[in-house]
């Protein structure tokens, strides 16, 4: 057996928790998630003087594990659940006086971060529902921390105006 390239090793070491991480929120199942990303990993591996060569491969293994996580949940008939697991995980929930009020609210705030334009929702996703920091993030996404701000402002605006949107409707 030949070893693994010490550039992918690194890779594999810095990013690995990160990337299940990610998928376990799609997935709704720590060894589903484990899965998919060592299968991404393995399709990295194989094309990995190919991965070093593009302009900025953490973004390119970013899209590799993205579309591999979507492609095992499909094949397993499951759908994305952020909406679903998020929604009830948040603090806000477990603190609110109006539980049921603090749902629809956390699920309308969900539902409109599923509609986000990938960027947006990849951003929004690792920087709120999972907590990382915007240098964090700018390296997972292979962007710059100006980008990642940048497209958190973006992504707010737009989540504004889907959420009082919603608001107008649930008035009627």
């Amino acid at each position: 057996m030949t070893e693994l390239p010490a550039e992918f090793r690194a890779f594999h070491q810095l990013y690995r928790g990160v990337y299940v991480h990610w998928a376990e929120l799609y997935l709704s199942n720590r060894a589903d998630a484990e899965e998919a990303v060592d299968q991404a990993f393995e399709q990295l591996y194989l094309a990995w003087s190919d991965v070093l060569q593009h302009e900025n491969p953490n973004a390119y293994a970013w899209t590799v594990v993205k579309h591999r996580t979507i492609d095992y949940a499909r094949a397993r008939g499951k759908r994305p659940t952020v909406v679903d697991t998020a929604a009830f995980e948040t603090t806000a929930l477990r603190d609110a006086a109006d539980e049921i009020g603090a749902l629809e609210e956390s699920l309308h705030i969900y539902e409109a971060i599923r509609a986000l334009p990938d960027r947006q929702h990849d951003t929004i996703v690792l920087r709120y529902c999972l907590g990382y920091t915007v240098s964090e993030t700018a390296d997972i996404l292979g962007v710059t921390e100006a980008g990642v701000r940048s497209t958190v402002r973006y992504a707010r605006h737009r989540l504004k105006v889907a959420l009082d949107r919603t608001k107008g409707e649930d008035k009627r």
